[in-house]
């Protein structure tokens, strides 16, 4: 009997034969696992004593050595070299079979106990407890557009299901919502019918959308938590967030200064907290200084936009809120997408000038960020806000059948609480309501 050729230059007549097929296949699972190499090689070897073959020389797995030729080749059978003949090939004479060693059959019996792992998600409930966190409706912040047309019920086309509400309209909208379990929401002001100028004098007008909304919640809803937006884009007349110079550029100190001030009168108005979106640099540590020396600083939570992005899904929310700069970007403030460093800097920043909460923004795209953000800040609540353009490709792709539209909804949300979030901003959260009765 005769040694199995494996040099390259007899690949053809291997694969030419039935039989070296299987012989090349039981080579090939020589190779397979470092783990099963000694086992299946023994097998091997002994399948080879047996047929009378000799072994190859150097023969390990993953090493091709020079076959022994036979002393005596057989004519017609073997060349001169002692390889198949192409002859005995096509005879289909080639004399040798081998003992193929048989699949091992892989038992529970013998796995090790950490390998099993299945049994302890088999339950929905115990699903459930497997996640660090549960979505609760205590998690959720609903962001609500507030204009200064009162009786305004307005649709916003590019953000499914939400409107532009005027103050008279906001008791029937949220009364359903706040016996469902509503506990937070955060103010828009979308000015429809004030003059903007270069300060964004209306944001804290007394008479405005904002402040106006503040004090009937406050009155209609004792126990509801209220957010209020600080940022001058929706007030200004260039539909920037600072105070600009003649050249078009931020003014960074009477920016951050009318900031500070917008956020006092909102807390001064009974916001339980105010967020700076701005992302102007200092402006946490000014605004914190304003409450405390305005008499808020231990009554009011400063939430601060902390990794805010120059983010493409901003679109829809700014088709809501009429907050498009007139001119140019917003790129020299918010933060670039791909600058995870500066994020980690940003949020470490806020958090030493006195943020209560620290926020990313958008969530889904950013979900390290997320999680960086969790291990910067442990002990400080971390919020995400699902932004407008999320919000609109979840419902696109459940229009299209691409996917259910719950389904995705909870993926998305839970993703964020997986990367560490402890606040969620949505505009899910009436459809939330619902959906955590069941």
């Amino acid at each position: 009997m005769y040694s199995i050729p494996c040099a390259p230059s007899s690949c053809a007549l291997i694969h030419a034969c039935p039989v070296a097929r299987r012989c090349e296949s039981a080579v090939e699972k020589v190779h397979m696992s470092s783990q099963t190499e000694s086992a299946l090689s023994q097998n091997f070897s002994r399948g080879q004593r047996r047929l009378g073959i000799k072994r190859f020389p150097n023969s390990r797995a993953g090493h091709q050595g020079s076959p022994r030729t036979t002393k005596n080749p057989e004519p017609g059978v073997h060349d001169q070299n002692g390889r198949p003949s192409n002859l005995a090939l096509s005879k289909g004479t080639l004399p040798i079979a081998l003992s193929l060693p048989q699949p091992t059959v892989v038992s529970l019996s013998n796995m090790d106990i950490s390998s099993i792992l299945q049994g302890g998600y088999q339950h929905p409930l115990s699903r459930s407890w497997q996640a660090q966190r549960q979505l609760t409706k205590e998690m959720l912040m609903y962001p609500i557009f507030i204009t200064d047309d009162p009786d305004a019920s307005d649709i916003i086309a590019s953000l499914p299901n939400q409107r532009r509400w005027g103050i008279n309209k906001l008791q029937g909208f949220l009364d359903p919502l706040i016996r469902k379990g509503l506990r937070s929401v955060i103010l828009f002001g979308v000015p429809l019918k004030c003059v903007k100028d270069e300060r964004g004098t209306p944001a804290d007008d007394t008479g405005g959308p904002v402040i106006s909304a503040i004090r009937l919640l406050r009155d209609l809803y004792p126990s509801l938590y209220i957010a209020c937006d600080v940022c001058l884009c929706e007030y200004t007349s260039h539909g920037h967030c600072g105070v600009l110079r003649t050249d078009g550029t931020i003014e960074p100190e009477p920016s951050v200064a009318r900031i500070a001030e917008v956020a006092l009168n909102y807390a001064k108005a009974g916001a339980h907290c105010v967020a700076p979106s701005d992302m102007m640099d200092g402006r946490i540590k000014a605004i914190k200084r304003a409450l405390i020396d305005g008499g808020y600083g231990n009554r009011c939570t400063l939430m601060s936009y902390s990794a805010k992005f120059a983010s493409g899904l901003y679109g829809p929310f700014r088709d809501a809120a009429g907050s498009a700069p007139s001119f140019g970007d917003r790129k020299c403030y918010q933060l670039p997408p791909a600058a995870k460093g500066l994020a980690c800097r940003a949020i470490q920043r806020d958090v030493c000038e006195g943020a209560d909460i620290i926020m990313v923004k958008p969530a889904l795209p950013y979900l390290d960020i997320v999680s960086h953000a969790s291990r910067l800040a442990p002990d400080h609540p971390l919020a995400c806000y699902q932004v407008s353009g999320e919000f609109a490709m979840v419902h696109a792709g459940a229009n299209a059948g691409v996917y259910e539209l719950k389904t995705m909804a909870f993926e998305t949300v839970e993703s964020m609480i997986r990367a560490g979030a402890t606040l969620i901003l949505t505009y899910f959260t009436p459809e939330f309501l619902d959906w955590l009765e069941v």
